[in-house]
């Protein structure tokens, strides 16, 4: 178990060192510096933000889940600090942006559905369920906007999460409170949004 805690620990230090990076790119391409190289525009740092999320999360889900289960050594299982077994990886996900959100970076990522197991994971605005209905659609390319919440203002991307191995699959047709139980590998089973400060 603390093998699992150093390596989740590493994939958690990755993503909060992707996202202090990602803060100061975007801070430098709001400025206007003058001498200054251009930053990264917000679009790019998200793609760089989920890249770092996405490689985390399928590298979990296949070394480390798929292949614990497979040689009989551990599972993955919702309750996983009650039953002594492993988080899943969309628990890994939402742990993992937890800890980067408490970071004070500003920048915020987390799963969300049309067809949420849990109602924290459904879209949270009109905004977010369009964007969903379109990365559903065309899973290729990310839904962006910028949002705005009080007088500050986001960037926001969603990306489209696929079932990346049968665990997601069978896990999601097969819980009691799924409203969708007919999901295939590779499909889209909801999206990864990533909301970047843009002062």
């Amino acid at each position: 178990m603390n093998g699992f805690r150093r390596a989740s620990g590493r994939c958690a230090l990755a993503g909060i060192i992707a996202a202090g990076l990602s803060v100061a790119a975007v801070a430098l391409h709001a400025k206007d510096a003058g001498s200054l190289p251009a930053g990264i525009p917000p679009e790019k740092v998200a793609d760089y933000v989920h890249a770092v999320i996405e490689a985390d999360r399928t590298v979990y889900t296949t070394v480390v889940v798929n292949r614990m289960q497979e040689k009989g050594i551990v599972s993955a299982e919702e309750h996983w600090e009650q039953n002594n077994a492993l988080p899943l990886p969309a628990q890994f996900l939402q742990h993992s942006g937890k800890l980067v959100a408490e970071g004070g970076s500003g920048i915020r990522y987390r799963l969300i559905s049309l067809w949420p197991i849990y109602q924290r994971n459904a879209p949270a605005t009109p905004l977010e369920r369009q964007a969903l209905e379109t990365v559903s659609a065309q899973p290729g390319r990310p839904f962006t906007s910028v949002v705005t919440s009080g007088r500050k203002r986001y960037f926001q991307a969603v990306y489209a999460d696929r079932a990346v191995s049968k665990a997601c699959v069978s896990c999601h047709n097969s819980h009691p409170l799924s409203p969708k139980r007919d999901f295939k590998l590779d499909e889209v089973m909801g999206g990864i949004a990533i909301t970047i400060p843009l002062e």
